[in-house]
């Protein structure tokens, strides 16, 4: 790759772990959790990825992603200002996620529902093409390193609020959704 290609990517790997980790530290103040429960962002590795995906005349016979969760913690996506991501609503039907000039949109990953002990829930997604215009979007992918374990916090657990999930390590997880898909949460419940 060409040195101002590779030294783009990496300032904007470094900029978006650097929003992922205070993204990820606002649900940390959302759930009241102490600074001294703060250390998991030291364990976490990224992942940049660029999307292509060419114009299709008849979209209702191709898919551009297949709907799935991300097993991230947190994922960002730029949909570069053309829409193709939807998301499923209610359990009901796919809404197209609007691109927004300038915006991020940020997706909950399945590490973070197993983190907040469902406080905060997967998106089930997926990216469509379009018939008019060749689309790219970049998406970042923030995780654990593969043998960190993955396990609810513990100040999310009282009486009314008991453990749903396993504990399970970064790439025991991965695993597993290779194995089961979007059955992989479930597989972990308690």
């Amino acid at each position: 790759m060409p040195p101002r290609v590779d030294g783009v990517l990496f300032r904007a790997t470094i900029g978006c772990r650097g929003l992922t980790v205070e993204k990820v530290g606002q649900f940390y103040s959302s759930t009241v959790v102490p600074a001294s429960d703060k250390n998991e962002s030291d364990q976490t590795q990224c992942v940049l990825q660029l999307n292509s995906y060419s114009v299709c005349p008849d979209t209702d016979r191709a898919m551009g992603l297949a709907p799935h969760t991300d097993t991230s913690l947190v994922t960002l996506l730029n949909q570069c200002n053309i829409n193709g991501i939807q998301v499923y609503q209610d359990g009901a039907r796919w809404v197209v996620v609007e691109p927004v000039e300038g915006a991020l949109v940020v997706i909950v990953g399945d590490l973070m529902q197993i983190v907040s002990n469902g406080r905060f829930k997967s998106v089930l997604h997926r990216s469509v093409v379009n018939n008019t215009c060749h689309r790219v979007s970049t998406t970042f992918f923030l995780g654990p390193w593969s043998d960190a374990e993955v396990s609810l916090l513990r100040k999310l657990v009282d009486s009314a609020h008991p453990p749903l999930y396993q504990p399970v390590t970064g790439e025991g997880y991965v695993q597993l959704k290779y194995t089961v898909f979007n059955k992989a949460l479930e597989s972990i419940c308690v």
